[in-house]
C-alpha cells in the first residue's frame, strides 16, 4: 500500500517579517540531521488535514491560530521504492515565544528563518519552492478562503 504523507510549514509573523519554523532532525532518525519542515505520515480513518494538525502537536506541542491548505503539492520520486509523491502541504500561523516550543524525539533543535535565508538550511528543492510560495501569499495577504480551514 501507498503510504499517504504530509508537509506542514509552521510561521509567525514578526514585525513585518514572516519567519518559518524549522527543525533539526535527530541523527538516529530518517533524515538525520537535516533541516525541516514537519513531515509525517497520514494514520488509517484520517484526512490529510487531520493528520498535519496531529503531526503538528506531536512534533511541536503546538496548535495553530490559522491554518490553511497550501495551494500546491510537495512533489518528487523516491528510487528505492519507485514512486512518486504527491504530498499536500499545509501552513500553521503559530502565536509563540520560543519559550514554548517543546520538541519530540525526532527533533534536536529549531530555528526561526525567513524565506530568503531558506537556502542555507533546506535541502530539497521542493520544500524550498513551497516556503517562498507561502511567504510570497503571506506578504501579499492572498490567502484565500477556500484554503482555509475552520479549526473551530
Amino acid at each position: 500500500m501507498e503510504k499517504k504523507l504530509i508537509d506542514v510549514y509552521p510561521y509567525r509573523i514578526n514585525g513585518k517579517n514572516v519567519e518559518f519554523l524549522i527543525l533539526k532532525r535527530s541523527s538516529q532518525k530518517i533524515y538525520a540531521n537535516q533541516w525541516r519542515m514537519i513531515g509525517g505520515k497520514v494514520e488509517e480513518g484520517e484526512t490529510f488535514w487531520q493528520a498535519a494538525l496531529r503531526e503538528l502537536k506531536e512534533e511541536i506541542s503546538e496548535k495553530p491560530s490559522g491554518f490553511w491548505t497550501v495551494p500546491s503539492v510537495n512533489s518528487f520520486y523516491e528510487h528505492k521504492t519507485d514512486t512518486i509523491h504527491q504530498i499536500p502541504a499545509f501552513a500553521a500561523k503559530i502565536e509563540w515565544t520560543d519559550e514554548r516550543i517543546k520538541l519530540d524525539d525526532e527533533h534536536s533543535g529549531y530555528l526561526w528563518v525567513k524565506a530568503d535565508q531558506i537556502n542555507e538550511y533546506i535541502h530539497w528543492p521542493e520544500q524550498k519552492r513551497l516556503i517562498r510560495l507561502i511567504n510570497d501569499i503571506l506578504i501579499n495577504q492572498q490567502i484565500l478562503p477556500e484554503w482555509i480551514i475552520d479549526l473551530k
